[in-house]
């Protein structure tokens, strides 16, 4: 009886090993839990909501990185802006922005991941408004450019089912400086990591928008995550194996991800 319980198990290791040495197609299991995280160190103040994660500053006042999953039905939904207002996050024990650090700056409050891609719960979107998702930022980026990439990834959610957001800003040279009486750093840009899931492998594409009024059209910032990585100094989608993220990672693909030339 032992004998034949050996011999079967030997039986299965070598079916395995003929397996895996006849090149035999990769079985990708599900997207990994919370895979929009970058590397978390322990320099990072992760504070979670419902609808984001942010690892939030409290020496800049402003978030290191915000990052979300945005799935198709998440982008409909009955909530409104209409009652939400910038605040400070009173569960939050260390320092914060206030709205007077912003009052007369001649920055606006910059969402890092938008009010509009939480739609599907009041409280998730009065969340978005906390000073741990904001930014100072020209108004004009805010209301053009920025704000097109933003609906550009609720359009990717909704054909792909699915994507995977990590969004903040790149302080730089900080040629800005600071804003308000806390000094508020006003970052030099800001950046978007977007990816995903096509058939067993991944789609990644990065974008970057100076702080000013320039125009930004995504075919001419876009950017590869392995490029986005180097400038900020992150590592985005660790959760994804080495090969899957390695792949996803080293360039974009326009035709992916269909870019809108017309506006």
């Amino acid at each position: 009886m032992l004998s034949n319980l050996f011999f079967m198990k030997r039986l299965v290791l070598n079916l395995l090993v003929i397996a895996v040495l006849s090149g035999c197609e990769t079985v990708v299991s599900p997207a990994p839990a919370e895979l929009e995280l970058p590397a978390i160190t322990v320099k990072d103040n992760i504070v979670r909501y419902q609808g984001y994660v942010s690892s939030y500053n409290t020496t800049t006042l402003i978030p290191n990185w915000v990052a979300y999953e945005l799935t198709a039905e998440e982008t409909y939904g009955q909530a409104t802006r209409d009652d939400k207002i910038f605040s400070m996050d009173r569960n939050f024990k260390g320092k914060q922005a206030m709205r007077e650090d912003y009052r007369g700056s001649g920055w606006t409050k910059g969402h890092m991941a938008p009010a509009g891609d939480f739609f599907w719960s009041d409280e998730a979107m009065g969340e978005t408004f906390y000073f741990m998702n904001i930014c100072p930022q020209k108004e004009e980026l805010n209301n053009k450019d920025w704000q097109y990439l933003e609906k550009q990834v609720r359009r990717w959610a909704r054909e792909f089912g699915r994507v995977w957001v990590v969004t903040g800003p790149i302080v730089g040279e900080n040629k800005y400086g600071t804003i308000g009486q806390n000094h508020v750093v006003v970052p030099d840009a800001f950046f978007k990591g977007v990816l995903a899931q096509d058939g067993d492998a991944y789609q990644a594409i990065g974008f970057v928008m100076q702080n000013d009024k320039g125009r930004y059209y995504l075919e001419k910032c876009a950017i590869s995550l392995d490029d986005l990585e180097i400038m900020t100094g992150l590592d985005f989608y660790p959760a994804l194996p080495d090969n899957l993220e390695n792949a996803a990672e080293a360039s974009f693909n326009l035709a992916f991800w269909d870019i809108d030339y017309k506006r």
